[in-house]
């Protein structure tokens, strides 16, 4: 079977070599021109995943049409942003393929989950989402690594045929919402933990952080339409730690840039260089609790950190003035 992975970013790559071990007839799609184009003459994108080869036999193409003809399945693995301008593109040649979402991430426009975007625009119900503490360089490098799959039962048994192997295991969910939820939130937390990290503060600190976003996310969970107990997946604790705890974590290192006081010029350098995900998606879910009437205070006090209006040092007075045990 044919698949069709969208993006030719860090976690699209490690994606194709999952998909690699079960079926060799993979495509990946990219907008750009030039990334295409290298991609074809070395096998390696040496900047997002560094020593990596892309096997000969992955495609590798611009033309979405031709990207999608025959395929059995379609991964969006693109940043959120870009995800409603490409469903746009693909509408007319899309025959009702099955969608696997790898994207993590809220439209700031409408507050919309990624397969409710999919819903929305290409009138399908044929979607699932893989969410999940992995490292697009460790997936690659072939390490033991494990996803959440929220799927319905007819579109998990194929994305297990097709994705599972020896070094990727995939644990079942039906909570697409909760398992989305988690895979977005879990950035802007990462932000916030690289601000106690910067600061210098030690591990017993950044527990007590990381505890309370847990419980403060497993109260979120069926407020948005998720599943409470999705918080103890993959997706829920598992990438919360992952994205919360590394260095290898760009939300992390963008909040640790912040905590150490870095200078303008150095955070725009590195914000400009990088795709930092939590920025987005503090946007996106203050727009998303806006609209289901959800008060979540803490977004627009981080916001208040990262756009310079408090000092980093107001997060560590937050968060022993906040008795409860969320954030």
């Amino acid at each position: 079977m044919k698949v069709t992975i969208l993006g030719c970013g860090a976690y699209a790559l490690s994606l194709s070599l999952m998909f690699y071990k079960n079926t060799k007839n993979i495509t990946l799609w990219t907008k750009v021109e030039e990334e295409k184009e290298s991609l074809l003459k070395t096998r390696r994108n040496e900047k997002a995943l560094p020593g990596i080869q892309i096997p000969e036999e992955i495609k590798v193409t611009s033309n979405l049409k031709e990207a999608i003809e025959d395929t059995s399945l379609i991964v969006f693995a693109i940043p959120a942003k870009f995800v409603r301008q490409t469903l746009g593109e693909l509408q007319k040649d899309y025959q009702g393929t099955s969608i696997l979402i790898a994207t993590k991430g809220i439209e700031n426009e409408t507050g919309n989950l990624m397969h409710e975007v999919v819903k929305e625009c290409l009138k399908t119900t044929k979607i699932s989402v893989i969410s999940g503490p992995t490292f697009a360089i460790d997936m690659a490098n072939f390490v033991p690594t494990g996803l959440t799959l929220a799927a319905e039962k007819p579109e998990e048994e194929k994305i297990r045929s097709l994705l599972e192997n020896d070094t990727l295991t995939l644990e079942l969910s039906s909570d697409l919402t909760g398992t989305e939820i988690c895979g977005s939130i879990k950035n802007i937390m990462a932000i916030a933990n690289g601000i106690l990290d910067g600061m210098g503060y030690p591990i017993s600190t950044k527990a007590m952080f990381l505890t309370k976003a847990l419980n403060q996310i497993k109260s979120l969970l069926p407020l948005l339409g998720g599943e409470e107990h999705t918080i103890t997946t993959l997706s829920g604790f598992g990438d919360l730690i992952l994205t919360c705890m590394s260095e290898k974590s760009r939300n992390f290192s963008f909040g640790k840039m912040i905590g150490e006081r870095k200078s303008k010029e150095e955070i725009m350098t590195y914000r400009n260089q990088t795709t930092i995900e939590g920025l987005y998606t503090l946007e996106s879910f203050k727009k998303l609790c806006e609209i289901k009437r959800i008060d979540f205070p803490f977004l627009s006090f981080l916001e208040s950190i990262l756009n310079g209006e408090k000092d980093p040092d107001a997060l560590i007075s937050y968060l022993m003035n906040h008795k409860s045990k969320e954030v």
